[in-house]
């Protein structure tokens, strides 16, 4: 073997060595290759953490068993008001924040960082502070171990303000509601779906005159007056089949002592979440009172408050439905009774002797009726009764005899005894008749009565057809009149009262007029003697109150007054009175703005009916003027008797101003006794500026005339042409 040649042994060492080299560089590069691996997934899993972290809701804080804050993420920074990076490597109990508890004692970090010892330690629940002066977060806390032994902890601050915050307006809101329903002035209660009490308040507990535990588990409905539980429960019924969720009832409830009580009974159905009836919220406001004196104020509207009996508006009301069926012809009578010489009782022996006489004889229509017809006083001394049905004619002949009857004994009054006779007149239904409805039937049974009483009186007549003629002009001007009020054929026209001082209007006087068809438009004179001869003042002054009424309560906005006159004729049996109220009450007029000019002439002194009429309707805020100031009889007694709030100086003086030197003075005397009085003084008949300018030096304060207006329609007052 030469010297350059390998020998095999030397070619093995080589391929050994070349062998080595590769395996020593092929491990050396899978060391780097899984290096680098490890390291990108190392990165990946950061990036995912880092990922996670942000995205989270909770606050997540890393820290070190030393205290030192490892990782914070996005959530736990909004939580300290700081960007992160001013958390990481702080000590967890130097954070910029102060921990409190829900009752607002201080709580270490210490606490919140810390591990809570037991699986089932209840959430730590505390409210952070920041001290950047942030909003406050309330979060649970919880923290545990990641790893083993002294390794690191994780502490995560669940965010839980917002569920907090609703449960405290929940909770707030309960307890408004149970504060709301305890201290309610009106009854108050909660009802399970099948109308039974769970709840209820002291105000709903006193409504029933029980203590509230009594109420707890009773049917509602077993409270109820028999007459209205039906519609009760039929509207309770609707709202659980889902008709509806409240319902509101005007309606009656038996108190355990048998008392009535009138309530409004408004109910809302609460439903749970999936839309089943979950309980009844129940409200009652006690309306007896109010409703006891609205039946108290329509029965007087329609009943004579002397004897109780059915008034003439009644009576005619009833009338005309029975005379409206086609049916009417022989079922029905009237029966027209007037006392034989009542006004010489009273003249004689005073009203309070010819009230007991009216008295008496209410009580004895009333007897020989049965029960049988309504009976009615008609005004005075002049009675009716209504009889209707298949017997009608022969109920009221025995009626009549009884009446006869009933009256043989005296009347017992003072220590007197007062004979009394009465004379009556019979209508029995006839289709001529009921052409003119209830005005026909009365006005034949008033013919009948006239004739009674031209033949001897305390008799009774039947009416029949030759009577047609005695019937005469007065029942038919009467019949006219009666159908011009049922028709709207009276119209008002508003006269302006201005201030003296400024010529500004601030009221007007409601004058009546007639809008014939045929004759045109007639003045006051040419209708009110027929009014007050067919016993008719009180129904024509009742129009022209609700007429009043609906036009204050289409002008609320001005504030203006009306006022509408009155006579002594309409007052003293308490009718008028009471529909004066009743049409401010249903047209909502507010008090002071409809007031009543009283007239002097016919005015008795010493009437004690008239005075208390008067006296009823200033209490109740309508004010009272005396008309016609100065002239008359006793104008000063009157405002020394008589509730009134002032006076109207009659335009009798007024005339003449400024040329009588006496009108002068008597203007000004009576301005100055007016006004010694406190009372407000109008001054009528105002023609001329001059006239004007005096009445106020004197001290009028209002005018009224055709310097300010003669008086006008309420349509031409709409368009804007009043005076003033």
């Amino acid at each position: 073997m030469g010297p350059g040649e390998l020998t095999p042994l030397t070619v093995a060492l080589a391929v050994l060595v070349l062998a080595l080299t590769a395996a020593v560089v092929m491990l050396v590069l899978a060391r780097r290759r899984d290096a680098a691996a490890r390291a990108e997934a190392s990165a990946t899993v950061e990036r995912r953490l880092a990922v996670v972290l942000s995205a989270g809701r909770d606050g997540v804080v890393v820290h070190a068993a030393s205290g030192a804050v490892l990782v914070a993420n996005e959530a736990a920074a909004a939580t300290f008001d700081v960007p992160v990076a001013q958390l990481v490597g702080r000590r967890v109990g130097e954070l910029p924040v102060r921990w409190v508890t829900e009752q607002g004692q201080e709580v270490t970090p210490a606490s919140v960082f810390g591990r809570r010892q037991g699986a089932d330690a209840p959430p730590f629940v505390v409210g952070a502070l920041p001290h950047t002066g942030g909003p406050v977060r309330w979060v649970q806390a919880s923290t545990r171990l990641v790893g083993a032994g002294d390794g690191d902890l994780l502490t995560v601050l669940a965010d839980v303000t917002g569920p907090r915050e609703v449960r405290a307006a929940l909770a707030q809101s309960e307890l408004q509601f149970r504060l709301a329903m305890e201290n309610a002035p009106i009854g108050m209660g909660l009802a399970d779906p099948q109308w039974r009490l769970q709840e209820v308040n002291a105000a709903l507990a006193a409504l029933f005159a029980v203590e509230p535990a009594v109420l707890i588990g009773h049917d509602l409905s077993a409270l109820s007056h028999p007459d209205d539980r039906g519609v009760e429960r039929a509207q309770v019924q609707r709202l659980l089949a889902g008709e509806g969720e409240r319902f509101s009832l005007e309606k009656r409830y038996l108190r355990p002592d048998g008392q009535v009580v009138w309530v409004v009974l408004d109910v809302v159905l609460v439903r749970a979440a999936d839309g089943a009836p979950a309980q009844f919220v129940v409200q009652m406001r006690d309306i007896t009172e109010s409703r006891l004196q609205s039946e108290a104020l329509a029965h007087r509207a329609m009943h004579d408050p002397l004897t109780g009996l059915a008034n003439r508006s009644l009576m005619q009301d009833v009338l005309q439905r029975a005379c409206e069926p086609p049916d009417a012809p022989g079922r029905i009578a009237v029966l027209a009774i007037d006392l034989d010489e009542f006004k010489q009782i009273n003249d004689r022996y005073g009203h309070a002797a010819g009230d007991d006489v009216l008295i008496h004889v209410a009580g004895v229509l009333r007897g020989a009726t049965a029960g049988r017809g309504l009976v009615a006083r008609q005004g005075g001394d002049e009675f009716a009764i209504i009889v209707t049905g298949d017997d009608a004619a022969r109920i009221a002949f025995e009626i009549a005899g009884s009446i006869h009857k009933g009256l043989v004994n005296p009347v017992r009054t003072h220590r007197r005894q007062l004979p009394i006779r009465a004379s009556v007149g019979v209508a029995v239904a006839e289709p001529a008749i009921l052409t003119a409805g209830a005005m026909g039937m009365l006005a034949a049974a008033d013919a009948a009565l006239y004739r009674a009483k031209g033949g001897g009186r305390s008799r009774t007549e039947v009416y029949d057809r030759s009577m047609t003629v005695t019937a005469g002009a007065k029942h038919g001007a009467a019949a006219e009149l009666v159908h011009a009020i049922e028709t709207g054929e009276l119209v008002l026209h508003y006269q302006p009262t201005v201030a003296l001082a400024t010529g500004q209007v601030v009221g007007y006087e409601a004058l009546v007029r007639w809008q014939h068809p045929e004759r045109g438009l007639l003045l006051p004179g040419s209708f009110l003697p027929t009014a007050v001869e067919g016993g008719l003042a009180v129904a024509l002054g009742t129009n022209v109150v609700w007429q009043a009424a609906s036009y204050l309560a289409r002008t609320a906005d001005t504030g203006r007054w009306v006022s509408v006159n009155v006579s002594a004729d309409q007052l003293g049996n308490g009718e008028l009175a009471a529909q004066v109220l009743m049409a401010l009450s249903r047209h909502r007029v507010g008090p002071g703005r409809l007031v009543i000019e009283l007239t002097e002439a016919g005015l008795v002194d010493g009437e004690s009916r008239i005075r208390h009429e008067l006296a009823e309707l200033r209490e109740a805020g309508v004010p009272v003027l005396l008309d016609d100031f100065g002239t008359g009889i006793a104008p000063l007694s009157y405002l020394r008797d008589l509730p009134v709030d002032g006076v109207k100086l009659d335009m009798s003086f007024t005339a003449g101003i400024p040329e009588d030197p006496a009108a002068q003075r008597v203007s000004r005397a009576l301005g100055a006794l007016a006004r010694e009085l406190e009372m407000i003084t109008i001054a009528e008949g105002v023609e001329t500026t001059e006239q004007a300018q005096f009445l106020h030096a004197c001290g009028w304060e209002y005018g009224q005339g055709w310097l300010f207006g003669a008086g006008e329609s309420e349509r031409v007052q709409a368009e804007g042409r009043t005076h003033g």
